[in-house]
């Protein structure tokens, strides 16, 4: 204690601080399940950390009107969880954003899910880059193709990753 000193130096110090706060939510996701039904936070806090298993940890709390605050520590945990497929607790679909820089997390509309498609049985000609583009966007939002992965015996084939929003087709 002898050596505290209460300087101008503070009002420094109180910058730094409000610079973490900006960046908290940099390795955070809302979501929430697309029912109308109850869901019970718990089941569903035990069950997505034991699935997820992150390597660094994860804190995941309840924001109230059915929504979930997933927060990471260390980015292959959250690039590991949205690049994989679509994640569900009790047959329900979780829908998940990634939070952007001055995103509120209960604000933030949860409408959007991406999704791979895939085309088969397509004449030999259409299985080009141009042509996922314009299935994509038939599709709703085109995202990327991976024309790479093809099963055997499967030239006439397209895997299409796109964004759909889920209300949508809800109402």
């Amino acid at each position: 204690m002898a050596s505290l000193n209460l300087l101008d130096e503070e009002e420094e110090a109180f910058h730094e601080e409000a610079a973490v706060v900006d960046t908290s939510f940099q390795l955070c996701l809302v979501g929430g399940c697309l029912t109308d039904s109850v869901v019970h936070f718990p089941s569903l806090r035990n069950t997505l950390a034991d699935l997820w298993h992150s390597i660094w940890g994860i804190c995941i709390s309840n924001l109230g009107e059915k929504r979930i605050l997933f927060q990471f520590f260390h980015k292959v945990d959250i690039s590991r969880v949205l690049a994989g497929t679509q994640w569900f607790f009790n047959n329900h679909l979780l829908v998940l954003h990634r939070i952007q820089p001055g995103e509120i997390p209960s604000l933030v509309p949860l409408n959007l899910i991406e999704f791979w498609v895939q085309v088969h049985d397509l004449p030999s000609r259409m299985v080009t880059e141009h042509m996922t583009k314009q299935f994509g966007d038939f599709i709703s939002q085109f995202l990327e193709y991976d024309m790479a992965f093809r099963p055997p015996n499967y030239q006439n084939y397209m895997r299409i990753r796109v964004r759909l929003d889920v209300t949508a087709s809800l109402k």
